[in-house]
Parts: C-alpha cells; structure tokens; sequence
C-alpha cells in the first residue's frame, strides 16, 4: 500500500471514531432501544419507546443542564459562597457563575475570596486589587510618603514647605509628612505642638502589639481614675484603641506631649519611645536654629 492511501486511510478511520463518539453522546441505551438524549437546558422526562422518541422537557427555574443528558430531573443550581457575588445568573442550560466581591480577590490556593491586603504606613498602592490578583505593595521612594494603611492609596508627595512660604521643621520621612511652619508659629508654639501633626501615625507605624497599645491606653487614660474607663479599655479592640490614643493626643497639653516618650517605656516601648524623643530633638534644634537665623 502507498504510503499516501495509508494516511488517507488512518484519517477516514479518525473521523469515522469521532463520529462515532459524537453519536454516542448524543443517544443512550435503554432496554435495548437506542434513544436520543437530552440536549443541555433540558432533562429526560420519558424514555423513547418503540413507537416514541425521548420525551425532553425544558429546565424549571432554579435549575439547569449544561451538557447532553439523559438524567431524570435538572441539577439544581449552584450559590455562591462567602464573600462572593453573582457575575452570571444560572440560566436552564448553564449554572451561575460567581466572583469574588468588591476589595476581595481569590486565594486559588484555598478557592476562597479574601480581602485585599492593605498597604501599610510607608508604603503605597503599585498596583490595587482585582477580582483575580491581590494588592501589590511599594515602599515610598525618596520625597513621598503614605500615613495610611490602606489598599487603594499612593504615595503622596512631601510638602514643600519653602513653595508654602514656611520653613522645615522636621524632613519627612516614608511615613509622615515634612513638618513645616513660619518663624513666627515657632515662636508662639513648644516645639511638642508639633508632634501632634504625626503622632497618631507614628503609632500605626510602630504596629505595636494589641496588650502594649491597651497598657498606653490606660497610662494615658490613668488620670480619669475610672474604673469603667479601665474596664472597656482592656476590652477594646486595635482600632478603638488608636482612636482613643489619637483623642488624647488632640487634647493633650505640651507638657503631657513631651512626658510621652517617658510612658511609653514604662510600658516596656523603649524603641518607639527613643524615636519620638529623636524626632522632638530635632524639632527643638530646627526650632531654635530657623528663628535665630530669621532675627540675625
């Protein structure tokens, strides 16, 4: 046999067993009969019969077949699963189809949707979150900065503080802004004013452990003399604690200000306790060097 009739001879048998195949998803064996299935969005009400074909009926609500079938009843259809919602209604021939909600994405190796991680202080949004991908992450590069934990902002350029006709009291860095103020403000001011302006970042920074942030809590709190007020302190979450952190640094007198480095190593904090005393160090140094440079 030439080599050219044998291919053409492997082909025709090719074909004739796909053929085949495709004839035998679409019929079925019963009692001896050859019956016709069910094409997708329908189900097998009766069998054919000698003098009947296959009795297909259509899909009720709720229901579905998504493939040739000679199965009794439609399978019933899917619902999504937590923290997902619907992307295509189930319809008689196809089931729904879900996606992770808003700010969700899915954890393939899990098959869960979770949250997107959020970008700490210091760092921005390269890239936000989608459906499929979580949020990617960048250190601030030189001159920005993000005081935010959060998984949709950028980092955000620092102030410039001789366009705003101020002075630099204290360069910023990737996590809080420069610090800037005319001569004048220095002068009427403590130099502990202007802690204020990054102290409640400064405590979402340092990421302290939920125990040391209550004992700080109460420190801070100590002088209420409230029972109560000890009582829900030790039960509020890490949230609720920066926030009353953040009301006390609001009303807090400059002389409070500058004894916080001092609680915050009574509570076993030495290391952010040595950073806040660096950055009022240099604050009182800009201080005084920027308002005799402005009068000489």
């Amino acid at each position: 046999m030439q080599p050219r009739m044998r291919e053409l001879l492997v082909l025709l048998v090719m074909l004739l067993k796909a053929a085949c195949s495709v004839e035998s998803r679409m019929t079925f064996q019963n009692k001896g009969l050859v019956c016709d299935q069910c094409p997708p969005g329908t189900y097998l009400r009766a069998s054919c019969t000698a003098t009947k074909e296959s009795d297909c009926a259509r899909c009720p609500p709720g229901s579905f077949t998504e493939l040739w079938n000679h199965i009794d009843k439609c399978l019933r259809c899917g619902m999504c699963e937590h923290n997902q919602e619907v992307k295509l209604q189930c319809t008689a021939d196809r089931n729904c189809e879900c996606q992770c909600k808003e700010g969700y994405f899915l954890k393939k190796k899990y098959d869960i949707c979770v949250r997107h991680s959020d970008c700490p202080t210091g760092h921005g949004v390269l890239s936000k979150g989608t459906s499929g991908q979580d949020t990617v992450c960048e250190v601030c590069s030189s001159g920005f900065y993000s005081d935010s934990v959060s998984a949709r902002h950028n980092c955000s350029a620092h102030t410039d503080c001789d366009a705003s006709g101020q002075r630099l009291v204290l360069k910023g860095s990737t996590w809080h802004d420069n610090v800037c103020a005319t001569c004048e403000e220095l002068n009427t001011q403590d130099g502990a004013d202007y802690l204020r302006k990054f102290l409640p970042t400064f405590f979402l920074h340092q990421n302290m452990q939920v125990k040391r942030l209550r004992r700080l809590a109460l420190k801070l709190t100590a002088k209420d003399g409230k029972e109560q007020l000890r009582e829900n302190v030790m039960r509020t979450h890490r949230s609720d604690l920066y926030e009353l952190i953040n009301s006390w640094v609001h009303n807090a007198g400059t002389h409070e200000l500058r004894q916080l480095s001092e609680k915050l190593r009574t509570i076993g904090a030495a290391v952010p306790a040595t950073k806040l005393e660096r950055k009022l160090t240099r604050i009182d140094a800009a201080k005084t060097q920027l308002c005799h440079q402005l009068s000489s």
